[in-house]
């Protein structure tokens, strides 16, 4: 573990290559697992106050859903996660005809109505962080649908934490990010 001001984090960002490959995984993740996205409390007020903005870019599915529950739901373990389709998928995702899955926030965001990318957790992933009173833990998620990934960034030769270049700096700053960038850059010398 590596500690960066408020932070632990893993040396799988480091040591580990990842570079997204929608073509082999379709979008996998927003389709997978046990709960949504999860959430921060602003992230849903900035949801909720902009949603009327993403509908146009979500299927009627989504749509319906997040008109029966909302932007979030509460899952198993307490937390708050974006709102799932029957199916697991994530009601703020869609489906193309060819099976890839995109996020609709995303779309609303590129195409200019909104100013938010999609949440912070999602633009992590696979990094995914436990907020502790005193510090953030920081790690890798290690998932068999992002074995592509995995391949391509190692093929490509992109570690992780550059993959995830603007979604860590969005999350703690560039001074963060730079002081990780000169840790991998030493530990680089180091081996040399």
């Amino acid at each position: 573990m590596l500690a960066i001001q408020k932070s632990l984090v893993s040396l799988d960002l480091l040591e580990r290559f990842f570079v997204c490959d929608l073509s082999a995984c379709k979008g996998a993740c927003c389709v997978k697992g046990d709960a949504g996205a999860p959430l921060t409390d602003e992230e849903i007020n900035l949801l909720e106050n902009i949603i009327d903005d993403i509908l146009p870019y979500l299927d009627e599915e989504g749509k319906a859903m997040i008109a029966k529950k909302g932007v979030f739901e509460i899952d198993v373990d307490g937390d708050k996660g974006t709102a799932l389709l029957e199916n697991g998928r994530c009601a703020f995702s869609l489906v193309d005809e060819n099976g890839m899955v995109s996020c609709g926030i995303e779309k609303a965001e590129k195409a200019g109505d909104i100013n938010f990318k999609k949440p912070i957790s999602c633009h992590l992933y696979p990094v995914r962080i436990t907020e502790h009173e005193a510090y953030d833990a920081v790690n890798y998620n290690k998932w068999d649908i992002c074995k592509p990934a995995c391949d391509c960034g190692a093929k490509l030769d992109v570690p992780l934490y550059k993959f995830l270049k603007d979604a860590l700096t969005r999350k703690y700053g560039n001074e963060w990010y730079e002081e990780l960038k000169m840790i991998d850059q030493l530990r680089k010398q180091q081996d040399e």
